[in-house]
């Protein structure tokens, strides 16, 4: 063993030599490019340190040269990043047997022992010509490769044949292909919180793709050979060195913050990311959303660019496909589906055609996009829409029949955004353009989020969206000029991230649009107050009681009239549903549509009880009774014993269950727990009727919290006759919920189990905080204020979501003998916004509400 041990050492030696030669000229490259060397000097020097590793190392272990060593992939382009992976590709002229398999092993082995991540393959010339036939991936690996070290003339032989059976035109297809692929997997945008740096649109791999294409169709080896070709122009291709080497240094930048191979721009990572990189905090934004502001810009720049070499390359490509010109109009024809100018100074003679090319791809629906003579041209000629442009009143008529079409209107919105013409129609816009919202349930920037929107209020007047929502449809098709409704949403939000009430300074915008458009007095007060009251509804129901008559009255008189109340339904929905996928659900979904009927009725001259349905829903949930085979009386014994108020809050249906489970027992010794699924809810229902205590909400909570549950609605009542008739909302945070049905005896079981014992209330116990919380902290907020009949307090919660908030929150008001009455517990992304009614002593003593008041911020405090 000693000898082996002996025989070893010159060779561990030369390993740690070649690893440590390695690893400083990556710390000199390093310190270099932090003095602030180039990405591209970092790349390539990189390269070169691991191209003299693996020579090195081929000498150490003797590989011979009929095994030609092949940088493929990025390496082989000599570019490596921090944590890349090392691609190499051995060349064979034959299969390895015997000692030169035992010799390639032995060599890859030395490579994981000096630290490289590697991606190896053994291959001979047939092999790749065959696998790269098979496997595009594998086929653009090879593009690029590169020699380090062996048989020269091998190497140059699987070029020939690689080369030989390179067709491009199905190259270029596969990889466009690829990339639509690879967009769909990230939603086909760039504008996410956390956006991948190299794989999202509009990253590097976007940049990569084209490079590929162009060198596959012998184009092109870089970006001035592409504008020698007049691919791209020459302002294009400095544009797009400049977008490479910033998106090169965000990758390294991010490599070295996570020491590992991390693509993903992670909130763990954006502020210290954004310091590297030089940018700073203004008035208004974090440093780090300065940063993705910038970030989002260069990829949305990508993106255009992208989408204009692809068409090039395909008009190169494929010459045949490029039709026939059919004029349109005197500006504009229609080439191979493609809406074309028809020379390059249609801007330039009649501005007005920079919103018109928008207007004819709506009114021709055979036109499949634009060229990218257009697309060009409209993004140079933007500089032409200035204050004259936009005091036209050609423009502007332009402008209202773009947003009246019956088709393309977002398809339409989106491109304008994407090519500056909305920016500059709409200077207000151009300061939300990218800008992200990092307020933990938005998951898009403001432009991209108000596009949402529109495209949500655009969904309620298709026929084909009326089976997803039956109500809204209705209501959009019976609205008089819905198109009102896109102005209104175009502007509920273009007023983020100026400082103060974007809602207050966004009506300003919207008159002033309005007013120069040529709108009328009723149409603009409707725009104008839809702005100002845009949160008003979501606000009013998952926030406040709708169940007090007070409540809605209030809310009524704010609306004032029918068609005000549609319109703001309409745009509350759609701007819920365009904030995150998570953030909308049927929970919410029937707040909104409790609080809308309920203000119906009333602004169609019902009482308030009639508003509310109360008796309404005593007689459905007598005749759901009936349904069920109950005798007429039989609910008499327990409905006697509740408060108006409990038939306020609930619906005839959970009535009637809630009947069903107790009218043979309202005096039951024993606790009564019965929970069932809700498609309504989408979650479970839960019915907890038992002997009322001070701690019972703490109990509960508690307990939901230690099952993995989140609670979307509590009602807690107390009956004439001492009793508690407490009714929840459970949703499981991470789970698709299709296994509720099978936890519902299990909840049954540990509520009935928790309420017998004696016991203080058990915590939740722990779970992992969300880094987005860790990185975008939520000031805590607590207000409690009584209601305006004087019988209650409500008491409103703002805090960072987090395992166990509800209990920490319900167990400080038992400890304050406080009564929840009613709780509402919203959650939007990363942010709990919950509001209780309650009543108690202490609630009247302004010490003690002060001190309460304290102590539930020091509880929601991270």
């Amino acid at each position: 063993m000693l000898d082996t041990a002996l025989a070893r050492e010159p060779r561990q030696c030369a390993l740690a030599a070649i690893r440590e030669h390695l690893e400083r000229g990556c710390r000199v490259l390093r310190d270099d490019f932090e003095a602030g060397s180039s990405s591209a000097a970092l790349l390539r020097g990189r390269a070169q340190r691991v191209d003299e590793a693996v020579v090195a190392l081929c000498e150490l272990t003797e590989l011979p040269l009929e095994a030609s060593i092949v940088a493929v992939g990025g390496y082989g382009r000599g570019e490596l990043f921090p944590h890349s992976d090392v691609d190499l590709m051995v060349l064979l002229e034959a299969r390895p047997t015997g000692e030169l398999e035992e010799r390639i092993s032995d060599f890859v082995g030395a490579l994981w022992d000096i630290g490289l991540e590697i991606g190896m393959s053994v291959r001979t010339i047939d092999e790749c010509v065959e696998t790269a036939q098979d496997d595009i991936t594998i086929q653009t690996n090879l593009l690029e490769a590169r020699l380090l070290r062996g048989d020269v003339a091998l190497f140059e032989r699987m070029r020939e044949r690689y080369q030989a059976g390179l067709d491009a035109r199905a190259f270029f297809k596969a990889k466009s292909l690829e990339q639509q692929q690879r967009h769909a997997r990230f939603n086909d945008t760039p504008y996410a919180l956390e956006p991948n740096c190299k794989e999202s649109p509009g990253g590097l791999r976007d940049l990569q793709m084209l490079g590929w294409i162009a060198r596959a169709s012998d184009l092109a080896i870089d970006w001035r050979d592409l504008a020698r070709k007049r691919l791209i122009t020459g302002a294009e291709a400095r544009e797009l060195r400049n977008i490479q080497r910033f998106l090169q240094h965000v990758r390294i930048r991010l490599h070295y913050l996570a020491g590992r191979a991390e693509d993903r721009l992670l909130f763990d990572y954006q502020e210290s990311l954004a310091k590297a990189l030089g940018f700073e905090a203004t008035a208004a934004k974090r440093a780090s959303e300065v940063m993705m502001q910038r970030y989002y810009v260069t990829a949305k720049k990508v993106t255009q660019i992208n989408t204009l070499l692809l068409q090039n390359f395909a008009n190169v490509l494929f010459p045949e496909q490029r039709g026939e010109a059919r004029p349109i109009n005197d500006r504009f024809q229609a080439v191979s589906d493609l809406l074309d100018v028809v020379d390059d100074e249609v801007f330039e003679r009649y501005p007005p055609a920079l919103l018109e090319a928008f207007l004819l791809m709506q009114q021709n629906p055979e036109l499949k996009g634009m060229t990218a003579r257009t697309l060009r041209l409209l993004w140079s000629s933007r500089r032409l829409i200035n204050a004259r442009f936009r005091a036209d009143p050609v423009n502007r008529s332009l402008f209202l029949e773009i947003l009246q079409q019956p088709r393309g209107i977002v398809h339409e919105l989106r491109r304008m955004n994407q090519y500056g013409i909305l920016g500059r129609y709409l200077p207000a816009w151009h300061r939300i353009v990218c800008q992200m919202q990092h307020d933990l349930f938005h998951v898009y920037t403001v432009d991209q989020h108000i596009l949402m929107v529109v495209r949500n209020v655009r969904q309620f007047t298709m026929g084909k969206h009326a089976h997803e929502y039956p109500l809204m449809t209705r209501l959009m098709l019976g609205f008089e000029r819905h198109w009102l409704l896109y102005i209104a949403a175009l502007f509920h939000d273009i007023a983020k991230g100026r400082g103060g009430d974007h809602s207050k300074l966004g009506m300003a915008d919207a008159r002033q649009f309005c007013q120069r458009h040529g709108l009328s007095d009723e149409d603009t007060d409707l725009i104008v107050w839809l702005v100002e009251q845009h949160l008003t509804m979501s606000q009013v129901a998952q926030k406040q009681d709708t169940s007090d008559p007070e409540v809605v009255r209030r809310f009524a008189d704010t609306v004032g009239s029918e068609r005000r109340l549609i319109a703001l339904y309409l745009l509350t929905h759609a701007d819920i549903r365009g904030t995150s996928p998570k953030v909308w659900n049927g929970w919410r979904g029937k707040l909104l549509e409790d609080l809308f009927f309920a203000t119906q009725r009333l602004l169609r001259g019902a009482t308030p009880q009639q508003a509310l349905g109360l008796d309404q829903r005593q007689d459905e949930a007598r005749s759901l009774l009936r349904y069920y085979g109950l005798r007429p009386g039989i609910e008499e014994a327990l409905w006697s014993r509740l408060e108006a108020v409990y038939f306020m809050r609930n619906s005839a249906e959970d009535i009637a269950w809630h009947t069903r489970l107790l009218y043979h027992r309202p005096d039951s010794a024993e606790p009564v727990v019965k929970a069932r699924v809700s498609s309504e809810y989408q979650g479970v229902q839960v019915m907890v009727f038992t002997h009322d205590r001070k701690d019972l909400f703490a109990h509960l909570t508690g307990l939901f919290g230690r099952l993995g549950f989140s609670i979307l609605e509590a009602k807690v009542q107390t009956t004439r006759h001492g009793y508690a008739l407490d009714s929840f909302v459970l949703q499981d945070p991470v789970g698709d919920g299709g296994n509720y049905r099978d936890v519902i005896t299990l909840i049954e079981h540990e509520i009935e189990a928790r309420l017998k014992s004696d016991g203080p209330p058990d915590g939740p116990g722990s779970g992992r905080l969300s880094r987005h919380v860790k990185y975008f902290p939520v000031t805590p907020g607590v207000s409690i204020r009584p209601d305006d009949a004087g019988r209650h307090h409500i008491l409103s919660i703002t805090a960072a979501d987090r395992p166990g908030v509800l209990f920490a929150i319900a167990e400080i008001l038992a400890r304050n003998a406080i009564t929840v009455h009613t709780a509402k517990v919203t959650t939007l992304g990363e942010r709990i916004e919950d509001t209780f009614l309650l009543s108690g002593a202490a609630l009247a003593d302004e010490r003690k509400t002060v001190r309460l008041q304290r102590e539930l911020e020091d509880a929601l405090q991270i």
